[in-house]
């Protein structure tokens, strides 16, 4: 275990001392000033998971020994005993410990249950999206946040350098006008309709600003590893039925939602219904898809199709070349309101929101 230890120590000094960005996404305060000792931060791949812990770890402007980070996807931490090394860590004086890709370890809620309940030390983690945290005890001792996609909002932030301040729902409903005369102003001689394609191509994962040329083959790249290395590993799922899956993405991709019922999609896929939704649901929690359904649904006796959309409009242009545009503006809504409220669609307008308000997607975009 020293060996291990005086290794993870070194990649600790040289990952920690590596240029970081200077923007922070909108979770940073929320998890630094959390006063939980399990910490977790779980989101699709590319949402800038790792950069925002070594962020935070940063400032705590501690030493290695007492600030650690490790990624469990390094070779040195295969078949690694999590506590065991965390009690070591503690032993040596540790306080705060950093652990990237958990899910990559082993039964990892035992062992983080274990530190909560032995050790005294603080730890932050991060995960997949996929991750199923199933120990109900353990979910009372912590704090999860989830980090999204960058919104658009943080899109202009981080590539224009416009601060525009957070608006809740409510405050738009109440207050468009007003605020989209406000926003105008700021964008100045920038145009929102073309920020908004911008956005709707690169604008979601924080990695497009390093390369935009390259972005594209990065995406394709970053939805590969959640397929065949994320749900791969934490669902036991064989390469055969990872292609499947990359099949089911296109399928949505280049249908409108309501095109295609379960049934039909059942059988272009060559599998069991029973078995569609199962997959449905391990892409939802990877973040590739939104799964949405009927607000009669809510009742358990009305039977009604499901809507499938892709998780953000990036992974349109990743995944099939003629997207429908209706399509892209209904996903775009989506995945923007559906971070902090719950939505179905329904037959009269295209959204409810919260069971209250109702959303009809224009013909073109409005703001």
């Amino acid at each position: 275990m020293e060996e291990l230890f005086e290794k993870a120590l070194q990649l600790s000094f040289t990952k920690t001392n590596q240029k970081l960005p200077t923007y922070k996404r909108f979770l940073y305060t929320n998890i630094k000033n959390s006063t939980s000792k399990i910490i977790g931060i779980y989101g699709a791949r590319g949402v800038g998971k790792t950069t925002l812990m070594l962020q935070v770890l940063k400032s705590f402007k501690l030493p290695t020994k007492e600030a650690l980070y490790i990624s469990c996807d390094h070779p040195i931490f295969t078949d690694l005993n999590l506590f065991e090394f965390l009690d070591f860590f503690s032993k040596k004086g540790g306080k705060i410990i950093f652990i990237d890709e958990i899910h990559k370890i082993k039964d990892f809620q035992k062992h983080l249950k274990s530190a909560y309940d032995f050790l005294d030390i603080k730890i932050y983690f991060s995960g997949s999206s996929a991750i199923q945290i199933t120990n109900l005890d353990l979910m009372r001792r912590f704090s999860m946040y989830k980090l999204p996609i960058l919104s658009l909002r943080e899109f202009i932030e981080l590539f224009y350098n416009i601060k525009i301040k957070q608006i809740s729902l409510e405050e738009i409903l109440n207050n468009h006008q007003i605020i989209s005369e406000e926003i105008i102003k700021l964008l100045k001689n920038n145009k929102i309709l073309a920020l908004f394609d911008e956005y709707n191509t690169y604008g979601a994962y924080p990695f497009s600003i390093e390369d935009k040329e390259k972005f594209l083959d990065k995406l394709q790249a970053t939805i590969d590893a959640s397929l065949y290395f994320d749900l791969a590993e934490i669902y036991k799922i064989n390469i055969e039925k990872i292609h499947t899956l990359k099949k089911l993405l296109s399928t949505i991709c280049i249908s409108k939602p309501l095109e295609l019922s379960i049934e039909k999609l059942a059988n272009i896929s060559n599998i069991s219904k029973a078995t569609l939704y199962k997959y449905i649901d391990y892409l939802s929690r990877a973040d590739l898809i939104m799964h949405i359904t009927h607000e009669a649904k809510r009742f358990k006796s009305v039977r009604k199709p499901d809507k499938l959309y892709l998780a953000n409009t990036n992974l349109f242009k990743a995944l099939c070349l003629n997207p429908d545009k209706g399509t892209i503006r209904e996903t775009f809504f989506a995945s923007m309101v559906s971070y902090k409220h719950k939505i179905h669609y329904l037959d009269k307008g295209d959204f409810l929101v919260d069971e209250k308000f109702t959303e009809k997607m224009p013909e073109s975009p409005v703001f």
